[in-house]
């Protein structure tokens, strides 16, 4: 009994913090907003208007979205895909810095690791007000090539733009994906390395064979940790995004403020959560099967 007398207040803070929010939203999404009160009837109306079908077909990106309101599941598939560029521009940042401080620096470790997260200790909002001043049309960015002679007037595609949302939302995460990569690849044993390079590898095979197996643990907890909060993410497109880089996250919240549909807002809110948990169980399903084939084939 010490061992859960010790975990309650964590327990409680996560049933009361994580659970009951989430049950409430479930709970919430099969009532209906009725002007300025609340059906709570069970119904699945709102699901039905997310999944209406229609013979119309919507598309985008020559994806075929043949729903009544096909906005929804168009800004979720929109936002999945610029998580995935995020997530993907993320770690290629992230993992040869990891790498660097992890095989490369011999001193100072520490103090590496603080200039790291220099970025954290400002405030996000800051961070992004930051880079919509250096995207803006007068801004540092357009400024610069215009001195320089590269452009005649300001690029308008810079801000207000998804490019301008996964830029910042790349830059917000790149700190915090660094150091789980880094712990990674601070465990590994450089024995094995010391035996891959005794047994003939290259750098390069040393590192395939070797450094990136033992240190995947690491960079799929990282991708997770980058993809799953950037899908719902609805400050950084609201600020740098404009309509055109809308997210399923700004939808969200204008169904629960200026909509005032709360219940359709959850109903949305369910959806995005079970297709991100869909796709986080077939990725971890994936990864795991890859690794079955592996150790078949030795």
């Amino acid at each position: 009994m010490r061992g859960y007398l010790l975990m309650s207040p964590t327990l409680l803070v996560m049933l009361a913090m994580l659970v009951a929010p989430i049950v409430a939203l479930v709970v919430r999404s099969f009532w209906t907003q009725n002007v300025f009160q609340i059906d709570t009837t069970f119904t699945l109306r709102n699901y039905g208007q997310i999944f209406e079908l229609s013979d119309k077909i919507t598309y985008w990106m020559s994806i075929p979205f043949p729903f009544a309101n096909p906005v929804y599941l168009i800004l979720l598939v929109k936002s999945i895909l610029m998580s995935l560029a995020v997530t993907a521009f993320v770690m290629l940042l992230a993992y040869p810095m990891a790498y660097f401080m992890a095989f490369r620096v011999r001193r100072h470790k520490f103090l590496w690791l603080i200039l790291i997260t220099v970025p954290i200790w400002t405030s996000y909002l800051l961070r992004v007000f930051a880079w919509k001043i250096m995207l803006g049309f007068n801004g540092v960015i357009n400024s610069s090539l215009i001195k320089i002679g590269l452009i005649d007037k300001p690029l308008d595609f810079l801000l207000y733009s998804p490019s301008a949302v996964m830029l910042t939302l790349a830059h917000a995460w790149v700190a915090f994906a660094i150091l789980p990569i880094y712990v990674s690849l601070e465990k590994i044993d450089r024995s094995l390395l010391e035996a891959a390079t005794d047994l003939g590898d290259k750098p390069w095979e040393r590192f395939w064979h070797v450094t990136l197996p033992l240190s995947a643990p690491g960079a799929i907890a990282t991708s997770l940790m980058v993809f799953i909060p950037t899908v719902g993410d609805y400050v950084t497109p609201t600020l740098v995004g404009g309509s055109g880089g809308s997210m399923i996250g700004n939808n969200i919240q204008i169904l629960f403020g200026r909509q005032n549909d709360a219940p359709l807002g959850s109903a949305v809110s369910v959806v995005m959560m079970a297709v991100i948990t869909a796709i986080v169980c077939l990725f971890l399903w994936a990864v795991g099967y890859r690794k079955i084939r592996a150790r078949e084939a030795i």
